[in-house]
């Protein structure tokens, strides 16, 4: 069976990133018609764990995962360390008598509860009893009604228990359930702008345009662009440090800034610049802002790799350029369009950032269904794109390690 990971960031109220959920094919969303939840979940739970590694996934922070019933019975969770994963308990698993008695012993092992999108049933009495047990509750925002919402956050402070929002879209979301004392948030309300204080384009995000004019010009001449850098000493500083470092695999002594770009090659050169001028936002040091970078630094690999996998011929450089710009507006803050402006991109590219559908476009979505897990999406634009989920999976992995290797990287920070 062919499966893939996906994960999505779970802020805290100051929009650091503390954990990631998992997320895969389950018994309830169920994209394989032979295959039961309870198999599709453990496939992939093993494809996160052993295949691609947990490491890589979760870049040490906690992993929530969905159980179901028949999987918690099975005592699964406890197949993985409680400093690795949150565990989640479905909303299909009706409490039981059974249920506590699986939860106290996880409680007693170290483990942390979440219930997932959790809804009172006064019916049976062991929903009451499953709070002794629950370390977070996750409540639908969308799907739970203001009474309902209002019952859990009382029982909420009644047994200590810490509340996550789900399907957090907007600022004012996050602004208000933050304010009802909701301690982590999820959704994808940090793909934005709105959630991004909004502000002008950085100074320093320009020191790079007049670099990125002249690359791309027909004729881009080595010299110039070694004057530009050179009047900088911010940016040659980094070049330097970046391109001497184990991302880019090019340790060597060198002498002089055009040296280095020529040792680098123009078109790695060009994808370095963005690479920086995306990096420099970090000195706003936000939690969102981080794994904004974090994954737009996964989409730019991956389009980049999806493109081994085509006859076209578009630049591989284009590829790369349309996941790495795919989230700047909510980076910024700012319209995409007024980026775009702004930017000496290639049509192309701009018209796949701008929404219209090209083989950049195309490259990007099927990076986003991945990230997002949307997994029919994945199966049907591989099957129209002509090529291998599998080697797709193979693909994501290898952008995960590279965006990972780039980010932690010493020598940069």
């Amino acid at each position: 069976m062919k499966v893939f990971v996906a994960r999505q960031p779970i802020f805290n109220t100051v929009g650091d990133v503390i954990a990631y959920e998992l997320l895969y094919r389950n018994s309830e969303v169920n994209l394989f018609p032979d295959v039961n939840g309870d198999q599709a979940t453990t496939e992939v739970i093993i494809n996160s764990f052993i295949n691609i590694g947990i490491e890589e996934i979760s870049n040490g922070k906690l992993c929530f995962i969905n159980f179901t019933e028949n999987l918690l019975t099975m005592k699964l969770p406890t197949y993985f360390s409680k400093d690795d994963i949150v565990v989640e308990i479905l909303e299909t698993v009706e409490p039981s008598e059974e249920l506590i008695h699986i939860c106290k012993e996880l409680k007693q092992l170290g483990y942390k509860i979440a219930l997932d999108d959790f809804i009172f049933n006064h019916n049976n009495p062991f929903y009451y009893q499953l709070l002794n047990y629950a370390d977070i509750i996750k409540v639908d925002i969308r799907n739970t009604s203001p009474s309902m919402l209002r019952e859990i956050e009382s029982a909420a402070n009644v047994f200590n228990i810490k509340l996550l929002a789900e399907k957090v879209e907007t600022s004012q979301e996050f602004e208000t359930f933050a304010d009802k004392g909701y301690c982590y948030f999820q959704g994808y309300f940090f793909s934005k702008p709105v959630i991004v204080s909004t502000h002008d384009i950085p100074i320093y995000f320009y020191s790079y345009i007049e670099v990125l004019k002249e690359l791309t010009t027909s004729e881009a001449k080595i010299e110039i662009i070694a004057q530009l850098v050179e009047r900088d000493l911010s940016l040659s500083f980094k070049l330097l440090k970046l391109i001497n470092s184990s991302v880019f695999r090019r340790k060597a002594k060198i002498s002089s800034i055009k040296q280095a770009i020529v040792l680098l090659g123009l078109q790695e050169f060009q994808k370095l610049i963005y690479i920086l001028s995306v990096r420099d936002y970090q000195n706003y040091d936000r939690g969102i802002s981080n794994e904004i970078i974090r994954i737009s630094l996964v989409r730019a690999k991956m389009c980049e790799s999806l493109k081994q996998l085509t006859t076209n011929l578009l630049s591989s450089t284009g590829y790369f350029m349309t996941g790495m710009f795919s989230l700047m507006d909510a980076l910024l803050g700012v319209e995409m369009d007024e980026i775009l402006i702004q930017l000496p991109l290639d049509d192309a590219i701009s018209e796949a950032l701008r929404g219209q559908v090209n083989d950049y476009k195309l490259a990007l979505d099927l990076s986003i269904a991945i990230e997002k897990g949307n997994w029919n999406i994945v199966s049907e634009m591989c099957n129209a794109m002509q090529i291998d989920e599998t080697t797709v999976c193979k693909l994501y992995k290898e952008s995960l390690n590279w965006s990972n290797e780039l980010l932690n990287e010493e020598s940069l920070t």
